[in-house]
């Protein structure tokens, strides 16, 4: 059988161009079109992420006022209360039962001793890159919150704006109260993709949920850690592999490394189902749509390894010579 262009385990991916450019199927659909010419066209990306979340109630209050800025942001319930008083950590805790959970799960857990505790809450970053109205961020994500969790889940929310990128924090509770965990999975942040970019679309604002790989995209996507230390000038991960290259240069050999084949065969995998999308188009007759998807695929990056792009840095003439921090890639 032959290999799906991305990891798809148990749901259909966010722009499936291998199934599209399948012959003996039915003309395309208007939406199938639509996501097409959004993603030729580089429509913004939306983003969603889980960073952190708690295992103690400790956790959870630490994080219920880093993310609320100590209180100065304050947050949304989701009974669309106003969280601002002072110590509201402590109330929220209360009110969602996280003690009452906590100390049932110590008691199990003694009997299970070694055994990481679970996390009593989640955090969900949504986020859009810079230009993007906050408030439609927060609308879309309130929505999108209301769907997936009303009467399940709890949870609660709050807007940041004080960097270029608007983006909402949303706190949810682990165990639901009907008694079911949330375990988040790969097509489980997928699915909450699409759901957060329709819902940004259907208040006027362009935005687009794929893979990274079908838009030509080979830089991985870096931890929280990794990203911030290396904005900050501070990442252990960037200054290794820059002393490693830096090493390979000066012994004038420079090794492949092993993951550009398997960028490679990737690229050939997409380009083919771009190829392939393109024919079918001009054949149920959408020339134009048709020459986008090909100006789309002439303009891909080519295919690059981390160490590659800090070795063309690191060649570059000493005044323009600047090792860049990881991007975020959506």
């Amino acid at each position: 059988m032959k290999k799906r262009l991305v990891d798809l385990r148990s749901q259909e991916p966010l722009l499936d161009i291998v199934s599209y450019g399948r012959g003996g199927r039915r003309t395309m659909t208007p939406a199938q079109r639509d996501q097409i010419a959004r993603t030729t066209g580089r429509v913004p990306e939306v983003m969603v992420k889980v960073s952190g979340g708690a295992r103690t109630l400790a956790g959870v209050e630490r994080h219920m006022d880093y993310v609320s800025r100590k209180g100065e942001l304050g947050m949304e319930s989701d009974t669309g209360e106003r969280l601002r008083s002072r110590g509201f950590e402590a109330d929220l805790i209360r009110d969602w039962n996280l003690d009452l959970e906590a100390h049932q799960r110590q008691n199990q857990r003694s009997i299970r001793a070694g055994r990481k505790p679970p996390k009593l809450v989640h955090n969900v970053i949504f986020s859009m890159p810079p230009g993007t109205p906050p408030e439609a961020v927060l609308l879309a994500v309130r929505k999108l919150a209301v769907e997936k969790f009303a009467l399940k889940h709890r949870y609660a929310m709050v807007l940041h704006t004080d960097e270029p990128h608007p983006h909402v924090h949303l706190v949810v509770k682990a165990m639901s109260e009907r008694g079911e965990r949330l375990n988040i999975r790969k097509a489980t942040l997928r699915e909450w993709r699409q759901q957060f970019a329709t819902n940004l679309r259907q208040l006027g604002v362009a935005a687009n949920a794929t893979e990274r790989a079908v838009r030509g995209e080979t830089r991985t996507r870096k931890s929280d850690g990794i990203f911030r230390a290396s904005k900050r000038g501070e990442s252990t991960h960037m200054r290794d592999l820059v002393q490693r290259v830096a090493a390979d240069i000066a012994k004038g050999s420079v090794t492949p490394e092993q993951g550009r084949v398997k960028l490679s065969a990737t690229r050939k995998v997409v380009v083919d189902g771009w190829r392939a999308v393109s024919d079918r188009l001009k054949d149920d007759g959408y020339a134009e749509l048709a020459k986008q998807v090909d100006i789309f695929i002439d303009r891909m990056p080519s295919v690059q390894t981390e160490k590659e792009r800090v070795l063309e840095q690191l060649r570059r003439p000493t005044r323009t010579r600047q090792v860049q921090p990881p991007h975020r890639t959506r």
